[in-house]
């Protein structure tokens, strides 16, 4: 009996051991992966990752502030972009519980100002799940130049896009909108009284105890904020200023990396919100992106993993001037991964799905250096020629990978510096390495547009908007392009 009880116990602290051995592996791996991350110009954040519900790891990697050298920590406040599109959808529904909105009547029923033509026929749950037809506003041309240095009170602001024709029948399909989420803070601020910030303040963040998350002002002093930054090649410039009234409740807020864990813990339980409201939120309730459906503020995919089956992945990005982040909650196991980064866009995607490997014992990629950054300097000191021959050498060498993304900013920096042959180079470059993506091909088109070249502009347009129907701005151009070719 003494014996068994002896190797009872021995047998626990083995358990124990090879847990603890296997935790402290794969927060090695991880650490590894973002060191190499970070060291490629790749990665400039913080990062948390979560197993079973405990953190396993969590660390500052590069600079919060360049030109004082004040490195990342898991307490760096960084702007999220669409993550705050969770809290605002988590609001509404919070508020259809209570019985204040209800989420199929028309958006008019809160606003009776809004247009009636439109209005009338788009519902809250429209505008949760980016089936409303309302056109994005940030997609419109020169946004960034004509509006969003602007202080907007969200009245003022919803009148510039309210009058524009439906880009489809509501509930038709969904397409990605800023202007949907930007409604749900004006309606809740019109169905409470109080402004988004307050009602967000008073319904989540006092009760959760999220002290380090908030509504981002530009001029209040934030101890410990992030600096936003964009890649220029290998360098860094200060981000463009946005004012924070015009991402509003589509992507104002600022949080870290501790206090979305915060979140993520508080969405297991039912202290402010009910099991069935809860439910709600991770509800596919229509397909998005690829393998992906969209719930409320929330992105959904059944993702297969060797020894577990199919498990229900529930995530976000977010974008922002300067700024790049990703929440990524696997439910099943309560393992969860957030990445925020303040050095403008990046691959954020690509390693949340190498760390969620490293969780499961996966195998999983390796980082690769930027093919992108590299050509960007060789086209723009010394042309095309000097750039496709410098491609071909890159190409077959195993240290470096392609990225559509990083491959389409250099394209646009090099459009935007003058250089337009050299940015149809690159795009056609991005092109030939992802033949079916549709943005590819839209890029390519707006280069020979600025180029001139009509013919060869129409028929990469229509290349796009054949792959992806969605391409709503596409399909504009192509019409104007084919009025003028008609004339």
């Amino acid at each position: 009996m003494k014996k068994s009880i002896k190797l009872i116990a021995l047998y626990a602290i083995l358990s124990l051991f090879t847990i603890t051995t296997f935790a402290q592996d794969k927060t090695k791996q991880i650490e590894d992966l973002l060191a190499k991350y970070t060291e490629y110009g790749q990665f400039n954040g913080s990062a948390l990752v979560a197993e079973n519900g405990k953190v396993i790891f969590k660390k500052g990697f590069g600079l919060a502030n360049m030109e004082w050298n004040i490195p990342n920590q898991s307490d760096t406040k960084f702007r999220l972009g669409s993550i705050t599109k969770q809290f605002t959808a988590f609001l509404i529904v919070k508020l259809a519980e209570e019985g204040k909105i209800k989420l199929d009547v028309p958006i008019t029923t809160y606003l009776p100002d809004y247009p009636k033509e439109n209005g009338d026929k788009i519902t809250i749950h429209n505008l949760l799940t980016h089936t409303s037809g309302i056109p994005n506003y940030t997609a419109t041309p020169n946004f960034l130049r004509d509006k969003s240095r602007n202080p907007y009170s969200p009245q003022d602001f919803v009148k510039t896009f309210d009058k524009l024709p439906l880009e489809f029948k509501p509930g038709e399909k969904f397409n990605y909108s800023n202007s949907g989420y930007f409604l749900l803070g004006y309606i809740i601020e019109k169905i409470t009284g109080k402004t988004y910030e307050q009602y967000l303040q008073e319904t989540i963040l006092t009760p959760l105890n999220l002290v380090n998350t908030g509504f981002d002002h530009s001029e209040i002093i934030l101890k410990n904020r992030a600096a936003g930054y964009e890649k220029q090649g290998k360098n860094y410039v200060n981000s463009s200023f946005i004012d924070m009234s015009i991402p509003y409740a589509a992507g104002s807020l600022y949080s870290t990396v501790e206090d979305l864990y915060l979140w993520d813990q508080a969405l297991y339980g039912n202290k402010i919100l009910s099991e069935k409201s809860m439910e709600s939120l991770f509800k596919p309730y229509i397909k998005s992106w690829g393998d992906e459906s969209y719930g409320y503020g929330w992105s959904l995919e059944d993702v297969n993993i060797e020894g577990k089956g199919k498990l229900k992945i529930i995530e976000h990005g977010g974008g922002i001037n300067g700024f790049n982040t990703i929440i990524s909650r696997v439910p099943a196991d309560k393992n969860l991964v957030v990445l925020l980064n303040n050095t403008g866009g990046t691959v954020l995607g690509e390693m949340n799905e190498a760390i969620r490997n490293i969780l499961y014992n996966q195998p999983y990629n390796q980082p690769k250096k930027s093919m992108a950054l590299e050509l960007l300097d060789i086209f723009k000191e010394k042309g095309t020629t000097a750039g496709l021959d410098t491609y071909k050498k890159l190409k077959i060498d195993p240290t470096y990978g392609i990225k559509e993304g990083d491959m389409n900013n250099a394209g646009y920096q090099l459009l935007q510096a003058g250089k337009k042959k050299e940015a149809i180079e690159v795009f056609k470059i991005n092109v030939e390495a992802f033949p079916k993506s549709g943005n590819v091909y839209d890029s390519l088109g707006e280069a020979y547009l600025a180029d001139g070249d009509k013919k060869l502009a129409l028929a990469n347009y229509s290349k796009s908007v054949e792959l992806d129907p969605s391409n709503e701005n596409g399909k504009k151009v192509l019409e104007e392009l084919s009025k003028n070719k008609a004339k």
